[in-house]
């Protein structure tokens, strides 16, 4: 009975649909309705909290801001209007013990032998309603389960050949607090349960919809691979292959929100979140409030990893080769320890007066004092102490003084020092001869053509010392230079801080140094404390990498640095890379990682493309890497791709093309060029709306679009040596239609074709 429930739901009885859609209206209303009530709780809380400022002992106030931060956290949390809030329900059999965990639901995977009666019929022992966050009755039972709580877990990983407990999961689609529709799927079509079925399935649906410019979370479709990377232990190197549209991305980002639901305290110190590019980060940054987590993670493209720089220009293939290579750290060395002499105004000797007599060091002396400083490891700026230390050993020894008492011999030493340190001349002197370094200072010495020559001889040829001073004389900063700037902070170490003021003799009085309220955080454009703790961040609890394929081996050093005492997750598929050395790459990320233990999953579905574009990309893949095998794609459109051939003017054929895509789909299209052309691309589709987007090879990377039209694939092809690898990448951005624009360079046969994707 239950397969013929499930036959006539899903063609269309519009009475059982809309039945189903009540049932859950009713229970969604209930929720809220508990919402509610606790957003009322909580705002009690903060009441009764601020009744406590009137305390005046430190424990009071301290105690009054602690409660009230965390419960104005909790309540932003309640308040958070998220679309699809309850998106999920199972029915689950009765299982084997009668367990129950703290989110309320029945512990237990597999069903109690005797659930299933001879007959083939079964009760429904359970009923889980799965949300973004968790909710409790008055009774503490779940009205609805976190989607990251083990209970949680049968909604993602059950399938029809091991569903476990679970007889029907729905997902349910709301806004707001209105339920639009259910979609089911029946895992156990055996058994007569008397539950109905709607729908065509849940992955279908989500898979159809149209998309944004914006990334939609995937919490009500994960499917049982993917959940299985997002709730791994997170206890040492987690990584992630999988080919274009397996949701690599979505499962980090859904991974994130389960390690600091699983143990917030120890993910206390930051989630990183590394993404190759703005597009991406842009594509991706509200998944996680969408998740009911923000605050914790920080997303942030590599070209913004160092604080107070942001890149916004791609060098040419040719330089960023050079840029990324680890051969750029002996070049970085020398101009660190090269820049201490090229100060303008550097003094050659150094004169000071110290018992009645001049004293003086000459050139050579200081060089000499300078090779012995240098000889440490220390960071430049740290070895200024022991640079000064040296320059009064030499003072001293020029004194000629000797003393057969120890203790006199170090009293005179102690105050030679301190009336030679206290001398305007020698401070001064030292200021000028060992200035403190900063690295975009050291970053702009080596646009000097000639330095770099110097400071790179035997490393670099002189096509591509060029090529590299040409760059560095450009406005702006690149995505390669701003891992050139980590590597020179590292190499030249922090400045000296400020001194902190000294204590305010009423702050030792009252006991209390610092007391801030929740109304402080508040202040200046309501810039909290986290905001604070991220500009301050140099490390993290847990680093996630994106597309990690793509870090060139200078990048895997800067965000290494980032995770030293971290957790990590690395998720990327080799077939995407565009750096061309990946066996460089992979030393610096095994640098990076270390010898932790590493857990490997692979992603084997292309949830993205249909099979007419899968196909066509596959034909690269085969050119790009040889014997890879590709995602297998799960749905069909009947669509196949559309290829066109360019006339005269390319810019009004793209435009044309592109103006073609928007009309036969809802969502978003995105335009692919070589990254030669971005500029040109954005003049061409000028006015089109913003559905519409042109973008270079390389920064269509982990996006998506309803449409794609890719330009030129040979021209994507030929411009790095990763080239077949890129236009793969290009090749599988579109969930819906594709679309080629041909030029002569791609030698297209008699239908348009391109040569490079020819069967």
């Amino acid at each position: 009975m239950a397969a013929q429930s499930a036959v006539q739901g899903r063609q269309g009885g519009g009475g059982v649909r809309e039945q189903e859609i009540a049932v859950e209206q009713r229970h969604l209303d209930r929720v809220y309705r508990r919402l509610e009530d606790k957003i009322h709780e909580v705002e009690f809380l903060m009441s009764d909290a601020a009744q406590r400022g009137h305390v005046g002992t430190p424990g009071a106030l301290a105690e009054r801001d602690a409660q009230v931060y965390r419960a104005s956290v909790h309540l932003n949390r309640l308040n958070s209007e998220f679309e699809d809030f309850l998106f999920g329900r199972i029915d689950l059999l009765r299982g084997k013990d009668g367990k129950k965990g703290s989110d309320g639901a029945y512990t237990s995977v597999d069903p109690a032998d005797d659930a299933i009666r001879a007959d083939a019929t079964a009760d429904i022992a359970e009923t889980l309603h799965i949300g973004r966050i968790g909710v409790l009755d008055t009774d503490y039972s779940p009205l609805v389960i976190d989607w990251r709580a083990p209970a949680a877990a049968p909604f993602y990983r059950s399938t029809p050949v091991a569903p476990g407990r679970v007889v029907r999961r729905r997902v349910i689609r709301s806004k707001g607090r209105r339920v639009l529709g259910v979609e089911d799927d029946l895992l156990r079509p055996e058994l007569t349960t008397g539950l109905p079925v709607v729908g065509d399935g849940a992955l279908m649906a989500a898979l159809g919809q149209a998309r944004t410019h914006t990334m939609r979370d995937i919490v009500a479709s994960i499917q049982a691979e993917q959940d299985m990377v997002i709730r791994a232990p997170a206890a040492s190197v987690t990584e992630v292959t999988g080919g274009p549209g397996t949701g690599k991305t979505a499962v980090a980002l859904h991974r994130a929100a389960y390690l600091l639901y699983q143990d917030r305290r120890r993910y206390s110190g930051g989630i990183l979140c590394v993404s190759p590019t703005p597009l991406l980060v842009a594509y991706t940054e509200g998944v996680l409030p969408s998740l009911g987590e923000e605050g914790q993670v920080a997303i942030r493209a590599l070209g913004s990893l160092v604080d107070g720089v942001t890149a916004e220009l791609y060098d040419e293939p040719a330089v960023a080769r050079v840029k990324g290579s680890l051969r750029m750290q002996k070049v970085l060395r020398n101009a660190a320890r090269g820049c201490l002499e090229l100060a303008p105004g550097a003094p050659e000797t150094l004169r000071v007066v110290a018992f009645g007599r001049r004293l003086e060091l000459s050139a050579t002396e200081l060089a000499a004092v300078r090779r012995a400083a240098l000889g440490g490891t220390a960071p430049v700026n740290l070895m200024r102490p022991r640079a000064r230390r040296l320059l009064l050993d030499a003072l001293w020894r020029r004194t000629g003084r000797r003393f057969d008492d120890t203790e006199l011999a170090a009293e005179e030493r102690q105050g030679f020092d301190e009336d030679i340190t206290t001398e305007q001349d020698f401070t001064d002197f030292l200021d000028a001869w060992w200035p403190l370094l900063e690295p975009r200072t050291v970053l702009a010495a080596l646009a000097d053509e000639r330095r770099l020559a110097r400071w790179s001889r035997r490393v670099l040829t002189p096509p591509e010392v060029r090529k590299v001073a040409r760059s560095l004389r450009r406005e702006g900063v690149s995505t390669h230079d701003v891992a050139l700037l980590d590597e020179l902070a590292a190499l030249l170490g922090p400045l000296p801080r400020p001194k902190r003021r000294e204590a305010d003799p009423l702050d030792q009085l009252t006991g209390l140094e610092e007391v801030t309220t929740y109304a402080d955080r508040l202040e200046g454009g309501r810039r909290g404390r986290a905001d604070r703790l991220e500009e301050e961040r140099t490390e993290y609890a847990h680093v996630i990498v994106d597309e990690a394929q793509d870090l060139t081996p200078m990048q895997w050093r800067m965000v290494g640095r980032r995770g030293r005492t971290a957790t990590w997750t690395i998720v990327g598929d080799p077939a995407q890379s565009s750096w061309s050395d990946v066996d460089e790459a992979a030393q610096a990320r095994d640098e990076a990682l270390g010898s932790r233990p590493r857990r490997r999953f692979t992603l084997t579905v292309n949830y993205r493309n249909p099979a007419e574009i899968a196909d066509v990309a596959s034909t690269v893949l085969a050119l790009a890497m040889p014997g890879t095998e590709p995602p297998r794609a799960v749905r069909t459109t009947g669509v196949a791709p559309r290829y066109e051939v360019a006339g005269a003017d390319l810019g009004a054929d793209v435009r044309a093309a592109a103006a073609r895509l928007l009309s036969e789909v809802d969502g978003t299209v995105g335009v692919v060029v070589a990254m030669g052309r971005r500029a040109q691309a954005r003049g061409w589709i000028e006015g089109l709306g913003e559905r519409v987007v042109a973008l270079g090879s390389l920064e269509a990377k982990g996006l998506e679009y309803d449409a794609t039209l890719v330009v030129s694939p040979a021209e994507i092809a030929e411009e790095s040596p990763a080239g077949l690898r890129v236009l793969y990448v290009a090749l599988t951005r579109a969930t819906q239609r594709l679309a080629v624009l041909s030029t002569p360079l791609d030698t297209p046969d008699s239908a348009g074709i391109p040569d490079l994707l020819l069967p």
